[in-house]
């Protein structure tokens, strides 16, 4: 994990006793903050395998899959924000976390976006994008970080906004077979897309304007 406070997402979550509560626990049993980041990735490809196979069943079996994809989205959150609170509080931070702490992430959002496209009543063309989109949010994000702007988290589709869609969407469609039918993970797919879109531009304006004024 990096050991800039300054590039670390601004997550009002690391100041909840219980999230502080686990990461002290973890911190005590030396967990790996780098294990941590991969157990993350496990969890995000597993969602986008889980929203996959949404179109392969039906009936409760659907529901279960349907289910089961927003609870893994979010322990993928949870394992993010846990390997940073483990690497402070550990000193465990190094030169080869900010890989860790970079390359899972964009691994869990492509399988899980696209996952999310070849889900039921998904389209698997706007999955592809949607997780291409994410992606150049990122690379927004990293290219102001190396230009000496900093790294910029700005939205609405951070990483966090997507998965709240994403998870949202596998929840309403766990519980309702309407909502299922009325392709919710489509419409999903297109708030993340355009979302992330503005979220781009968004981004590269903002990093243009603190180079302008370094």
């Amino acid at each position: 994990m990096t050991d800039i406070e300054a590039d670390r997402r601004p997550l009002k979550s690391r100041q909840k006793p219980v999230f502080q509560k686990i990461a002290a626990l973890l911190v005590k049993w030396d967990a790996s903050p780098n294990g941590i980041s991969v157990v993350g990735m496990i969890c995000g490809i597993g969602a986008g395998v889980t929203l996959w196979g949404t179109a392969q069943t039906h009936g409760i079996g659907q529901r279960v899959l349907w289910i089961a994809a927003a609870l893994l989205v979010q322990a993928r959150l949870v394992c993010n924000l846990l390997d940073g609170m483990v690497a402070i509080g550990s000193g465990k931070q190094s030169k080869v976390g900010e890989l860790y702490n970079e390359l899972p992430d964009r691994v869990s959002d492509s399988f899980t976006i696209i996952g999310l496209g070849f889900a039921a009543g998904g389209n698997v063309e706007l999955g592809y994008l949607a997780a291409l989109m994410a992606m150049m949010t990122a690379c927004v994000r990293s290219v102001g970080k190396a230009a000496g702007a900093g790294a910029d988290f700005a939205g609405p589709m951070a990483k966090q906004q997507r998965m709240f869609v994403t998870t949202l969407c596998a929840l309403a469609c766990g519980v309702s077979v309407w909502v299922q039918n009325h392709q919710a993970a489509t419409w999903a797919l297109w708030i993340i897309l355009v979302g992330s879109a503005v979220t781009v531009v968004r981004r590269i304006w903002r990093v243009a304007r603190k180079l302008k004024m370094a």
